[in-house]
């Protein structure tokens, strides 16, 4: 059984008509649209794949048949197969691009995810990788999916499910204590979890004692994270005390740093910039033996078919 698409079915359509509004007019012209062929995906970077179910139903919604021989979630090593696609040259070039770079995009998110969170559990394997709201304005459906795809967790979807008060928003409340500001906020929200931003091993103190659940330690040093894990101990027992988050230029190469000082939660924005993973497309006529190879080097030996399950 496939996994459910992220996308909605109409969300997918706007993506082809966003590429194809009047028609391939290369296909037209040429007239080869009713030929029968066979496109396949293959991943040509090591990558944890991402969004293979939303690249498959797109190709079927422009009217081909799909095979996946992965799912998202999985690593890829290069050469492993991904999908193939078999109907009409139309049906098929229509699709191609679209499906391709959605795959090719939120793979990068999801393996650069799933680097961090492998780095992490190295040093922590409790550690909780959190990715920000920090995505491209528009497709936060599917960065969470990627970033979910890579063992993160994202740290807040939006403004209306989380309460985070920023040093932004206590600038707008002047001398109120901080113990009242948590009062209001918990007859406010009752079930929610209260985070606060901090800047300095000060403020996270005095935020510890006015009842944050939360201490979001913003470009902390992991040296200063130790000495703020060290003072929330102190504080009160390990179960009690509020968790502290790292945040602030969090990524593969330091997070061991973060992880080895005690935070219990790290929270990056880096796999958003993760580079796209290459995806090799072959497209050919049905019965046809010579490969049109797309997305990288030209050969017309098949790949070494590879799949290595995500542990």
């Amino acid at each position: 059984m496939r996994l459910p698409t992220v996308a909605s079915r109409a969300q997918l359509e706007k993506l082809l008509d966003d590429d194809v509004p009047y028609g391939d007019l290369t296909t037209e012209a040429l007239g080869i649209g009713t030929s029968s062929g066979v496109m396949r995906f293959v991943a040509r970077d090591p990558m944890v794949l991402a969004l293979a179910e939303d690249a498959a139903a797109l190709i079927e919604l422009a009217g081909c048949r799909v095979e996946l021989s992965a799912v998202t979630g999985d690593r890829l090593a290069p050469g492993a197969p991904i999908l193939t696609a078999n109907g009409p040259a139309a049906g098929l070039l229509r699709s191609w691009k679209v499906a391709q770079t959605l795959i090719e995009i939120w793979s990068g998110v999801a393996t650069d995810a799933r680097a961090i969170v492998d780095a992490a559990g190295a040093v922590a394997p409790n550690l909780t990788v959190a990715c920000t709201r920090k995505t491209i304005p528009g497709t936060k459906r599917f960065a969470v999916a990627a970033v979910k795809a890579g063992g993160a967790v994202m740290h807040r979807l939006g403004l209306s499910e989380t309460v985070l008060v920023f040093p932004e928003h206590r600038r707008f409340l002047g001398d109120e204590l901080l113990s009242d500001v948590v009062e209001r906020l918990r007859h406010a929200a009752p079930e929610k979890r209260l985070v606060v931003e901090v800047t300095s091993l000060e403020d996270a103190v005095v935020a510890a004692a006015a009842g944050f659940d939360v201490i979001q330690a913003e470009k902390f040093a992991p040296a200063e994270i130790a000495s703020l894990v060290a003072r929330m101990n102190a504080m009160g027992s390990i179960r009690s005390r509020p968790l502290v988050a790292a945040a602030g230029g969090i990524n593969a190469g330091n997070v061991a740093a973060y992880a080895e000082a005690g935070a219990d939660i790290v929270v990056t924005s880096a796999p958003y910039l993760g580079r796209p993973r290459d995806v090799q497309v072959r497209i050919e006529a049905a019965g046809a033996s010579s490969l049109a190879l797309h997305g990288g080097s030209r050969s017309d030996r098949a790949p070494e078919k590879i799949r290595i399950p995500i542990h």
